[in-house]
C-alpha cells in the first residue's frame, strides 16, 4: 500500500509541475476565450456578467444599470469569436460573428471588438 501511495504522490507531483511549466496563453487565446465568455453571458441575457467584462475605464463612464437598460433580452441567438489580432502586447481586436433576429428574420454579420490589458487581465473596451 505505501508503495502504491508514492505512485500517486509522484504522479500527482510530476502532473502540477507540468502545469506549472506550461506557458501562459497568448493575448490572442485569452482575448477569443474573454470574448467568448462574454458574449456568451450576452446571448444567454445574462447582462450584469457581460458588464463585468468592461475596461475599468468603460465602467467609469457607464453604470452597470445604464449599460444592461442599453440591450434588448433575446436579440443575439449566437455569437461565435472568429479572429483576434494583437497588434500591441496590450491591445487586441476581436473579430465576432453575431447572429440575430431583425424585423422576424435571422441575420448573421461581422462585428469588430477592441480590448486591452489592463493588470493580468484582458478587458473589453465599450465604444
Amino acid at each position: 500500500m505505501g508503495g502504491m501511495r508514492r505512485m500517486l504522490l509522484a504522479g500527482a507531483v510530476a502532473a502540477l509541475a507540468g502545469c506549472a511549466a506550461m506557458p501562459p496563453s497568448s493575448p490572442e487565446e485569452a482575448v477569443k476565450a474573454r470574448a467568448q465568455a462574454r458574449w456568451d453571458a450576452l446571448v444567454k441575457g445574462d447582462f450584469a456578467a457581460a458588464y463585468g467584462f468592461l475596461s475599468p475605464g468603460s465602467r467609469e463612464v457607464v453604470s452597470e444599470k445604464d449599460y444592461v437598460a442599453g440591450l434588448r433580452k433575446g436579440f443575439w441567438r449566437t455569437a461565435q469569436v472568429e479572429k483576434v489580432d494583437c497588434p500591441t502586447k496590450d491591445a487586441c481586436n476581436a473579430t465576432v460573428a453575431i447572429e440575430y433576429e431583425f424585423q422576424g428574420r435571422r441575420t448573421k454579420t461581422p462585428l469588430g471588438e477592441s480590448w486591452v490589458r489592463e493588470g493580468s487581465n484582458w478587458w473589453y473596451v465599450q465604444k
